[in-house]
């Protein structure tokens, strides 16, 4: 039977969990209620919820923020809106009149022959051009965040091909709840002392080749929840 090693911080082993097991345990989905504005009935939805340290052992970076892509939607909606709202106020998909029979004279004494447009008196369209205007703006607004949208996401997927990587050192680390440290263990060429979350991430994903996000996520959000001696 093989016995887990003490911990390097502690010289302890009775509070050492597998890295993965602490990252996947601290991962899961809740189910909640949340009143709907619409009828005001309220209704039930599932929300992932993380904790810090949980997001602290992160094998890889985050992905984009899907932020960006509500408001694609958001000024998608607001084209098709503007649109509409113009297309029917200022009659834009109306059919032109035409001359039928033997031809007319207008209000102006001109003659208008079988088959010819007949003009109005002015259209009513261009009272409502700035909804068309409006319209265009968002329309051009909702392919440039698709197009962003689809760029970010095959960059992060060329970013972190070396996942796999990364996730083979990350598997052979161990965290301590008692010292708040990690540590490798059978992993060779590795450091065997205590880590800090960051010098933990820095090294994992300096692994899988993203090692620079490393600098700008920063692993603190575990950090503030564990105390040594806990």
């Amino acid at each position: 039977m093989t016995r887990t090693p003490q911990c390097p911080g502690c010289g302890r082993e009775d509070r050492l969990q597998a890295v993965p097991a602490v990252y996947l345990g601290g991962r899961d989905t809740v189910r909640v209620r949340v009143r709907n504005p619409d009828d005001h009935h309220d209704r039930t939805v599932d929300r992932p919820v993380t904790t810090a340290l949980s997001e602290a052992l992160a094998p890889v970076p985050e992905p984009p923020s899907r932020a960006i892509g509500c408001l694609g939607v958001l000024a998608l909606l607001v084209a098709v809106g503007t649109f509409a709202a113009g297309a029917g106020a200022g009659h834009w998909l109306d059919d032109v009149p035409v001359v039928e029979g033997g031809g007319v004279f207008d209000e102006n004494g001109i003659f208008h022959a079988p088959g010819q447009e007949l003009p109005t008196a002015g259209p009513a369209w261009p009272d409502f051009a700035w909804l068309a205007v409006i319209s265009a703006l968002a329309l051009t607004a909702a392919v440039l965040v698709l197009v962003l949208r689809i760029r970010s996401r095959r960059a992060f997927t060329r970013l972190t091909s070396g996942r796999a990587q990364a996730e083979r050192l990350w598997s052979r680390a161990w965290y301590c709840h008692r010292c708040g440290t990690v540590h490798f263990r059978d992993a060779p060429g590795e450091d065997t002392r205590p880590l800090t979350f960051q010098e933990f991430r820095e090294r994992v994903w300096q692994e899988g080749g993203y090692g620079d996000l490393a600098a700008t996520q920063r692993a603190l959000g575990g950090v503030l929840s564990i105390r040594p001696g806990q």
